[in-house]
């Protein structure tokens, strides 16, 4: 946030981000901002008696965006009144004269400054809605695209009972919707700091309106209403309160959680060469290993979002640490923290999405890894499908466990194939089944009702969570995202 005797710099993160995401955060933007805010409260005090002229009022309306040339003016002022506020009330002044003595009217810094901050914070969070459920919705199509594949599941990073790669996918999904509701709920949360002035009792505006503690109370009201929300926080010190920005920036912290667990699972089966990011046909993996193909995307993402989950820290420890009605140390910290947490989730979510939109499935390499499992896991079939010829399923277990060590120690010490269906074959206790082998081994059989829960979860979950009108249009005019390195 830019207070007094600071100026406000764009974070080097706006580089990578979108446009939308890194003109919310400009200097552009944020001084536009304060003379909406100035030509807010001046509508107010006007409408409510104090004596403001229309042409005041029209002055500063043609006058709401900033020329290099008043940047100029505004970068001298600071330089001789280290006040930045006060710098741009100024310059404000040169190109709206008549107005020049009625602009900041009543108010304290922090009227322009943490307003201004909580419009951007809701603006912020609204597009970062947009681009999370876009991510949702293009991992949705590859989880329907792969429902019924079969992969190896991994617990511990062990070989598991197997699953489907679109299942898999529907985890993340999963973790994705409660990111969107969270995020949804800090943004409908989010009020106005309002017309409080210097310590949040409204002094000056008592004064200005002789007492009217009506008027003063409709001030509030209507200015919060120009600016475009439906309410402001009923009691405030100098600033509003900073347990605000841990709401805000909690969720983001969240997403970044999720965004560094998906983009590990997709650095681990790049690994093992089942599924891969988009890889460009002229991109290098390695200066010196020419054919390395490394999951630099997934990787950026795992980087960055561990910087996001580390932001929330500092709006803790901000909030906890203010003093009374308020106190400057919070000024500098949050001036990076606040652009830096959502410049930093809008490029992972477009990183994501564009790792979406190539995913590449290596279903030959998938059924291999399979094949290689399988044996073992189908043990217990092999077993139950002996016990319904009528066999002995003590016999059976003690049959399969013989032959079951006989194979590992053909992969593990000799590093051969998976044998132990050929032993199966080969051993004539098991002639009653040998016919049924094939259909036992089938991967469709060991997946359960993956596929069927995949259906159901998009249908019942992600679809109703994505059914926003907005959401429906950004969705729809989305277009793939194309990334530098």
């Amino acid at each position: 946030m830019q207070d007094a005797h600071e100026t406000y710099q764009t974070p080097l993160s706006s580089r990578y981000a979108s446009k939308e995401m890194a003109h919310l955060f400009s200097a552009a933007n944020r001084f536009h901002t304060w003379r909406k805010l100035w030509l807010n409260l001046a509508i107010a005090e006007k409408e409510l008696g104090l004596p403001i002229t229309d042409e005041a009022i029209g002055q500063m309306k043609d006058n709401l965006s900033l020329t290099p040339e008043q940047f100029e003016v505004a970068a001298v002022e600071e330089k001789k009144r280290r006040h930045d506020v006060m710098a741009h009330v100024h310059t404000f002044g040169t190109v709206a004269p008549a107005a020049a003595g009625i602009i900041h009217l009543g108010a304290t810094s922090c009227y322009v400054t943490d307003n201004a901050d909580l419009i951007f914070l809701r603006e912020g969070l609204d597009y970062l809605i947009k681009s999370l459920s876009i991510l949702i919705s293009r991992l949705s199509t590859f989880a329907a695209q792969y429902r019924a594949l079969p992969t190896l599941g991994f617990t511990h990073f062990q070989p598991a009972q197997l699953t489907t790669v679109g299942k898999r996918a529907t985890l993340w999904i999963q973790e994705l919707l409660w990111d969107l509701r969270n995020i949804k709920r800090a943004r409908d949360d989010l009020g106005f700091r309002g017309v409080k002035g210097t310590t949040g009792t409204q002094a000056s505006f008592l004064t200005l309106f002789d007492g009217d503690h009506e008027k003063v109370e409709a001030l509030d009201k209507r200015v919060t209403q120009l600016s475009g929300f439906e309410y402001a926080y009923p009691v405030t010190s100098q600033t509003y309160s900073r347990k605000i920005d841990i709401d805000v920036l909690a969720p983001l912290a969240s997403l970044g959680a999720t965004a560094h667990k998906l983009a590990t699972d997709i650095r681990l089966l790049a690994n093992l060469k089942e599924v891969e990011e988009p890889f460009e046909s002229t991109q290098i993996g390695s200066s010196a290993m020419a054919y390395k193909r490394n999951p630099m995307r997934s990787e950026r993402v795992c980087s960055l979002s561990r910087h996001l989950m580390v932001l929330h820290q500092n709006a803790l420890m901000t909030a906890g640490v203010q003093w009374f009605e308020r106190t400057l140390d919070d000024s500098a910290n949050r001036r990076i923290t606040l652009p830096e947490a959502f410049l930093t989730t809008d490029i992972v979510l477009s990183t994501l999405q564009n790792i979406s939109e190539g995913l590449v499935v290596y279903p030959k390499v998938i059924a291999r890894r399979i094949a290689q499992e399988l044996p073992f896991m189908a043990t217990e079939n092999i077993i139950m499908a002996i016990v319904k010829k009528g066999g002995d399923r003590q016999e059976a277990h003690e049959k399969i466990r013989v032959l079951s060590h006989e194979a590992a120690h053909q992969v593990k010490q000799l590093g051969l194939e998976n044998d132990l269906i050929e032993r199966v074959r080969a051993d004539a206790y098991f002639d009653p089944i040998k016919g049924e082998l094939e259909e036992l081994l089938k991967p469709e059989s060991f997946i359960g009702r993956a596929p069927e829960q995949v259906d159901k979860f998009l249908k019942e979950w992600v679809e109703p969570a994505l059914k926003d009108e907005v959401i429906q249009e950004a969705i729809a005019k989305s277009a793939k995202v194309e990334l530098s390195v």
